[in-house]
């Protein structure tokens, strides 16, 4: 049975969010013993001093500093001093409603001692304001195994699978290859819909593009030591790196023919429209392009 929740965030760079994050965590109707264990990795817009200022605004919140090192190693130190026997890891940009917390453990409760884990819903939104206003949409599915955006786990579980691994230091797949070894140990998801999360980001825009873009490359290189740690067919189809990938997103981009460049006027035409999802939704068809290009390249130099 859960005794007290650790809510483990990892951030960096997201004060204004966070700060709706960790004022919907104040407001959960779950009356059990909870605390925030929040990991700065070396924030410089002054998340560190807002939050020290703030703390009495905040009063389930720990707050914990390392150098810039990555997710990985965030949430490994969250882990490390995290007090509770079940740990929830979300991200700093998202918003939970007030059933979040009981939603999840009613859940375990009904599974003591089982290997199972719970799984919340997501859904992404641009709305700053009022994010929990958002509907959940079909582009919001997810069919990740253990993805760290909204997932309630027994510690225990966590330190004999072992911990997140640092090497993932980029963007990307340090949740799913430790999910991989979850799975080994015989755990089962529960999905939990009630616990939703609302995952923020700005409405997309042209001036998002290179970071997206060096995104997809980063994620290809770490989706490579993914593979190099669990060669099977299951993590090349996640990563991209198959035959199927490089002949699909090929012919979609027409061979990277259509890209950033080529498709900016359609891009800017649909988002001075109020079209901006609907304009990243196509710009995802060159993004994995480049994503599947990455990963390649990333094999290549490391063999």
């Amino acid at each position: 049975m859960v005794t007290k929740i650790s809510v483990v965030i990892p951030t960096y760079n997201r004060k204004p969010i966070l700060t709706q994050c960790l004022d919907a965590l104040e407001k959960q109707d779950w009356q059990g013993d909870y605390e925030v264990v929040v990991v700065d990795d070396g924030s410089v817009d002054g998340t560190v001093e807002f939050l020290k200022e703030s703390m009495q605004w905040f009063p389930h919140t720990k707050l914990y500093l390392q150098d810039h090192k990555g997710p990985a190693a965030a949430r490994n130190l969250g882990i490390e001093k995290a007090e509770g026997d079940t740990i929830i890891f979300i991200d700093s940009d998202l918003v939970i409603t007030e059933v979040f917390l009981r939603s999840h453990v009613e859940i375990l409760n009904q599974h003591p001692g089982e290997k199972v884990f719970t799984y919340g819903r997501v859904v992404n939104t641009a709305n700053f304001e009022n994010p929990t206003s958002e509907p959940f949409k079909i582009t919001d599915m997810s069919r990740a195994y253990f993805a760290t955006g909204n997932v309630a786990i027994a510690k225990k579980w966590l330190l004999q699978a072992g911990p997140f691994d640092e090497a993932f230091s980029l963007y990307g797949w340090e949740d799913l290859e430790l999910g991989v070894r979850l799975k080994n140990l015989g755990l089962k998801i529960i999905q939990c819909p009630e616990a939703v999360g609302y995952h923020w980001h700005p409405a997309f825009s042209m001036d998002q593009l290179p970071s997206l873009i060096r995104k997809e490359f980063e994620r290809g290189k770490m989706g490579v030591i993914f593979y190099k740690k669990h060669p099977t067919w299951d993590v090349r189809m996640m990563i991209q790196m198959t035959p199927l990938h490089q002949i699909l997103w090929g012919l979609l981009s027409l061979g990277g023919t259509l890209n950033e460049k080529t498709m900016a006027p359609l891009l800017q035409y649909l988002i001075d429209r109020g079209r901006s999802q609907v304009a990243l939704e196509i710009a995802r068809i060159f993004l994995n392009w480049y994503n599947v290009q990455g990963v390649y390249e990333a094999y290549r130099e490391s063999s």
